[in-house]
C-alpha cells in the first residue's frame, strides 16, 4: 500500500477547543487499549535494562493529555522503574497541566544537549515528511543521554480497514477524519529503517507490536553503548 499524505485536522487547528480535546482522548484510548502503552513501555523497560537504571528522565514529544504518560509510567513502577516525564507539545491547549510541561516545536527542541536520558515520541513521526523524520531524530539524538524512542503505526491495508470500522466509536469528528488518514501516511519498518539510516543513530532496535504498531530504539553513541 503505497503512502499517501493527507493533512490530518488535528495538525491545521481546525475545530473547536473540546473537538480537539475530544480527539486527544481518543488518541488516549488507542494507546491504552490498542498497543501504545504496550510498545511505550517495552521500550523504556529494555533502556532501563540495558542501562542498569531504576529511574529514567523522559521528555515524551507530542505528548498531548499525558495519557501514554500516566499509563506507561504505572506499568512500569510494577517493574521496579521510575520515570521523570516531561509533557511537549506545540500547541499549548493540547497539554495537561498535571505534569511538567513545555510548549515548543520538536524540530527545534529548548533543551541543552543530554538532557535527558531518552526522548520518545508516539504517533507522531508519522506527521512528519521523509526530511522532517531524520531533522527530528537529530535533534531527539543531540537532546537524549541514552536514546530516542518512536512509537508509531504501520501501514497496512488491514491496519487502514480496522482504522475506518472504529468510525463508530470515536469521540470526535476529527479523529472520524485523522484515524485512516494516520494509517495512509504512516511508514512502514522498512522505511523507517532506510529514514534511521541517514541519521546520527549509532544503532537503531525496530520491533512489531500488538496492532500494526512499531517499537524503535534509537541508540547513541556513548553512555555505555
Amino acid at each position: 500500500m503505497k503512502r499517501i499524505v493527507v493533512e490530518e485536522l488535528i495538525d491545521t487547528g481546525e475545530g473547536t477547543t473540546d473537538e480537539a480535546v475530544a480527539s486527544l482522548t481518543d488518541m488516549k484510548m488507542f494507546n491504552r487499549y490498542f498497543g501504545g502503552v504496550r510498545t511505550m513501555t517495552s521500550l523504556l523497560y529494555r533502556v532501563a535494562t540495558e542501562k542498569k537504571v531504576s529511574s529514567l528522565s523522559w521528555l515524551d514529544v507530542a505528548g498531548g493529555l499525558g495519557g501514554l504518560i500516566e499509563h506507561t509510567s504505572a506499568a512500569l513502577a510494577k517493574k521496579n522503574v521510575v520515570t521523570k516525564p516531561v509533557l511537549l507539545d506545540r500547541v499549548e491547549t493540547h497539554l495537561n497541566r498535571r505534569y511538567t510541561c513545555v510548549c515548543a516545536d520538536a524540530l527545534s527542541l529548548p533543551f541543552r544537549d543530554n538532557s535527558f536520558d531518552v526522548v520518545g515520541s508516539c504517533l507522531f513521526v508519522h506527521h512528519l515528511n521523509p526530511d522532517q523524520v531524520v531533522a527530528f531524530i537529530n535533534e531527539a539524538m543531540r537532546v537524549a543521554r541514552y536514546a530516542v524512542l518512536i512509537n508509531d503505526l504501520i501501514r497496512h491495508p488491514l491496519h487502514l480497514a480496522i482504522a475506518w470500522s472504529g468510525i463508530p466509536i470515536y469521540r470526535s469528528r476529527l479523529t472520524r477524519h485523522d484515524a485512516p488518514v494516520s494509517v495512509r501516511r504512516a511508514y512502514t519498518v522498512e522505511e523507517i529503517k532506510s529514514l534511521l539510516s541517514n541519521s546520527t543513530a549509532y544503532m537503531v532496535d525496530i520491533q512489531e507490536f500488538y496492532l500494526y504498531r512499531m517499537g524503535a530504539i534509537v541508540w547513541k553513541l556513548g553512555n555505555g553503548v
